[in-house]
Formats: C-alpha cells, sequence, structure tokens
C-alpha cells in the first residue's frame, strides 16, 4: 500500500513537471487508474466501482452488445465501383476467432467495453513472420506520452514490466483531443458518478434503517455515561428493515420520539432520477435505452422509436465508423489498403415490425432496387430456384401516351 501511495505522489509530480506534455510513468499511470479519480461527493470513482452504478452498467452493456453482436465482413473494392466479400485469414481472425480463448462476441464486446469506460481499448498483435494470426486484449494496460511525445504501451505481465512497440498493438481510441489517447468518461465524469455512488449508498443507508432518521431519547434525569452506553447498544437491536415493527421497552422515564424522514420530500428519489439522465449523458445512451422513461413518457410507441433511431445515428454509428477506421488503417496489410476494408452490417440494427417490414420488401420489389432472391435473404430464406428470382422488377402502369396499344412482343 505504501508503495502504490508513493507511486501515486510521483505520478501527480510527474504530470505537474511535464505541462503539456503529460508524461507519467507507467506504476504512477497504474496507480492513478487503479486508485480510481475522486469526487466532489468524497467517492473515489474506478472502471470497477461506476459498474456498480446500475445506470453505467447498463450503458455499457448496451453499447457493446449492439456493436459486438452486429455481423462484420472484409470486402474488397472492384472496378465496377462495387464490392465483394472475401475469405481471407485475416478475416478469420477479427471476424471469428481472435484468440484461443474468445469468440469474436466475447473479444469486440470487451474491446468496446473499455473504449467506453476508459477511452481506450488495447490489443495485442500476434504475428508469425509478418501475417498476423490473433489478437489478445490487454485490459490492464494504460496508454500514456512518454518524454518524447510519443504514445507508450507498457503493462505488468506476471511480476515483469513489458513495453510493446506501438507496430504490436491494436489501439482503439474514443473522442480525442489530439493527443492519440482517448478521453476517458470515468474521469472526467467523476463527479456525476461519484454522485450516484454517494446516492446509493444513501438510499441503502435509509432503506436499512427501515426509513428511519435517528429518533430522539428524552428524559427528566440525568445519565451517566456507562448507561447512555448501554442505552446506545438497546437501540441498535431495533434498528434496520429486518427488525423494523419490533415494541422498545423503556424504563425510568424515557421516551423515545421518532423522526420519520419521507423521501420524496427529501427528495431522493427525484435525485436518484436526475442522476439516472446524468450518468446516461456520459455515455451517450438515450435513458429509455437503459429502461428509464421519463415523467409521461411511455415505454413503446413512435417517439421511442425515434428516440432508438437517434441512438444508432448519433451514438452507435460513429462509434462503428470508428472501429472500423481503425481497423482498416492497423489490421489490413499495407499492399491492401485501400482495396480492403471492414464493414458492420448496419442493417442488423434496425428490426421492424411484420407489417413495416412487409411494406418495405414491398417497396424493395415494386421499384426494382431489390430482386426476390435478396428480400428472401433478408428475410433468413432459401434462394429461390426460379432464374427470374434473380431478376429486378418494376411496376409499369404509367407508361407512355404513344405506347398504349402496342404488342411489346412483336
Amino acid at each position: 500500500m505504501k508503495r502504490l501511495i508513493k507511486a501515486a505522489i510521483r505520478g501527480v509530480r510527474q504530470v505537474l513537471a511535464a505541462g503539456e506534455s503529460g508524461w507519467v510513468s507507467t506504476e504512477a499511470a497504474a496507480a492513478l487508474s487503479g486508485g480510481g479519480f475522486s469526487s466532489v461527493a468524497g467517492k473515489t470513482v474506478s472502471p470497477e466501482s461506476a459498474l456498480t452504478i446500475s445506470t453505467a452498467w447498463s450503458c455499457v452493456r448496451k453499447t457493446s452488445q449492439v456493436v459486438s453482436t452486429l455481423p462484420l465482413k472484409l470486402y474488397e473494392k472492384t472496378s465496377d465501383d462495387s464490392r465483394v466479400a472475401i475469405d481471407h485469414d485475416i478475416c478469420e481472425i477479427v471476424c471469428s476467432t481472435p484468440n484461443s480463448v474468445q469468440t469474436n462476441v466475447e473479444f469486440w464486446e470487451g474491446m468496446i467495453a473499455h473504449l467506453t469506460m476508459r477511452g481506450n481499448a488495447v490489443a495485442e498483435r500476434k504475428f508469425i513472420g509478418k501475417s498476423l494470426v490473433g489478437l489478445r486484449p490487454l485490459p490492464n494496460l494504460t496508454p500514456f506520452l512518454d518524454a518524447d511525445g510519443h504514445i507508450a504501451y507498457e503493462f505488468y505481465d506476471r511480476g515483469k514490466k513489458l513495453r510493446l512497440p506501438a507496430d504490436k498493438v491494436f489501439h482503439l481510441r474514443s473522442f480525442d483531443p489530439g493527443s492519440g489517447i482517448g478521453l476517458s468518461a470515468i474521469k472526467y465524469g467523476a463527479n456525476s458518478l461519484g454522485s450516484a455512488l454517494a446516492a446509493d449508498e444513501t438510499a441503502g443507508s435509509v432503506f436499512s434503517n427501515a426509513m428511519m432518521l435517528s429518533g430522539l431519547l428524552t428524559s427528566d434525569q440525568t445519565l451517566t455515561p456507562e448507561q447512555r452506553a448501554t442505552l446506545q447498544v438497546l437501540l441498535e437491536a431495533y434498528v434496520s428493515s429486518k427488525k423494523a415493527g419490533k415494541t422498545l421497552v423503556l424504563e425510568a422515564g424515557l421516551k423515545f420520539e421518532t423522526i420519520q424522514m419521507n423521501p420524496e420530500d427529501a427528495q431522493l428519489l427525484e435525485t436518484r432520477q436526475f442522476q439516472v439522465e446524468d450518468v446516461c449523458r456520459w455515455f451517450g445512451v438515450p435513458p429509455i435505452v437503459v429502461g428509464h422513461a421519463s415523467q409521461g413518457q411511455t415505454m413503446w410507441g413512435s417517439g421511442v422509436e425515434q428516440i432508438m433511431l437517434s441512438w444508432l445515428t448519433l451514438g452507435v454509428n460513429p462509434l462503428l465508423t470508428l472501429v472500423e477506421a481503425r481497423m482498416n488503417r492497423d489490421l489490413i496489410p499495407i499492399e491492401k489498403r485501400g482495396k480492403w476494408y471492414f464493414e458492420f452490417n448496419r442493417e442488423a440494427m434496425l428490426q421492424m415490425d411484420s407489417k413495416a417490414k412487409g411494406e418495405f420488401m414491398a417497396k424493395m420489389g415494386n421499384s426494382g432496387t431489390m430482386t426476390a432472391n435478396e428480400r428472401r435473404a433478408k428475410l433468413n430464406l432459401p434462394r429461390h430456384p426460379d432464374p427470374a428470382a434473380d431478376a429486378l422488377l418494376a411496376q409499369t402502369a404509367l407508361a407512355p401516351l404513344e405506347d398504349l396499344g402496342k404488342d411489346k412482343g412483336k
């Protein structure tokens, strides 16, 4: 513990001495990160403590699960400005089996969770020769700027400090002011998250005492310190929600007057409701996504659908674009950059009811946009063997006047 405290103090001194460079040693960065960030509410906020807040847990989980479950493919641009999906070893690693332990869903879920909370997610790129053979997540690695202003990647493995070169690191970073290191929602949202932690603790304490504040004992006699200590022990046997309703027997003229707190009057419930919305702002997730409806708002309807679409457009889509850009830069071989690219299937996020889906499919078919087999693929139906199922069709209800009465078959 003393060693950790000393490391944290050295880290603070290094930050002050480094000025704008922000250079911090690995040990000091680990101490500062592991200890969390202080808040005005008096609570220390770390990724672990933040996840004890139900809103933060739900925001991180929903975002990471949406991204990790989207289909991901590797495409190649063709000469006619179209594209084809290609099967390559790199696609097997990124889209199916990143390492010997995780599936692609588990790998991306963890990477997006760390990206959402810490602002950075790092994985080691494993090579055999020049061929990428795996991605190993490094959840405890915190990137920092060294004395030369370069991003350094250091971590401890079985008691040994290791440093990875940048070309062996796959580094996702979120909102970035230009330093190359993403900003942490946990760090900058420490006051909001700390207030939520304090409110949770306060609510738990209140409910554990059966919604009762400390009462008043009155007597016309003067008690000795020993008698007061005995009374305190006696009262503790009647405190907590499990002991609510027990009858307290007092002697020697003692009278007990209770002070019952109304949580609505104390604005405890309103405070907790506000904190749901406040925490959601830091993670860019609408409250309705985490199951929180504002006053007068329902959990269903066209308004909620528009909120969901807004989240997918302004929240999830920029995140997908950020990840795609980093994959295309760092994971695709240099000779194939600009020709190959990764892309998430965003249509998988848009789920419609059967009526809306039927109308959409009909419009796509009647306008000559999608063939019958393409529409069947959207419904997870097998291809139809008829060649006409691969033809684009269009309605011909309207035609030029000069074509009326003509036989198109002649």
